[in-house]
């Protein structure tokens, strides 16, 4: 069964919605130049609301390494995902600072990025147009990639369905997907893991 990441939220409506419809991540961005951008305390609070069955991500760009270690180890998330040019010396770093599961994400425009992506030392990978662009990239590039990966980049409630059925990704990743006039929409947000979980109800 594909696994769902609904990210970006930043509200405790938000964090209402999740804990309903039961995708197994959510997403807190702390990038700084980011609309979705979170303080840290904001996450804890959040995270405080957040049924302890979903587990929190982190999104980092280029943060440093014992920023990222210190949200990870006082629970404010469960997992990290890089989103800027961490080179493998910079996760050896992270993982001497944690042992929690790291998510790093690519920006896929030709098969030689997938190369990369598959060879990254992190936990998980995440297969992404860009940061934050909304579109999709071509899709028939990681029809062969061997190793489970986070699926991002233009999904939606309209093209879901068939990622899930062409790809059968680890996870889909979802945050302007799910917005109306740059807020998380309830309705997007669960017409989107309907979407997702649509085969298993078949």
């Amino acid at each position: 069964m594909t696994k769902i990441k609904l990210c970006g939220l930043s509200r405790a409506c938000d964090i209402d919605v999740a804990n309903e419809l039961k995708p197994e991540y959510v997403g807190f961005v702390f990038a700084r130049k980011s609309s979705r951008y979170l303080a840290p305390e904001q996450a804890a609070e959040l995270k405080k609301l957040l049924s302890p069955d979903i587990r929190a991500v982190g999104v980092f760009v280029d943060e440093n390494p014992q920023t990222v270690a210190g949200l990870l180890n006082d629970g404010t998330i469960d997992m990290a995902q890089l989103h800027g040019v961490e080179s493998g010396e910079y996760i050896k770093k992270l993982r001497q600072l944690t042992d929690k599961p790291l998510i790093r994400a690519f920006r896929i425009q030709s098969a030689a990025d997938i190369a990369d992506a598959g060879n990254s030392s992190a936990d998980y990978i995440l297969l992404d147009s860009g940061a934050g662009t909304g579109s999709v990239f071509d899709w028939e590039l990681v029809r062969n990639i061997r190793r489970p990966y986070f699926l991002a980049g233009g999904l939606s409630p309209d093209n879901v369905e068939n990622a899930v059925n062409m790809l059968y990704p680890f996870a889909v990743d979802v945050s302007s997907g799910i917005e109306t006039d740059g807020v998380k929409d309830k309705l997007k947000m669960a017409a989107f893991v309907a979407a997702v979980r649509k085969e298993d109800r078949l």
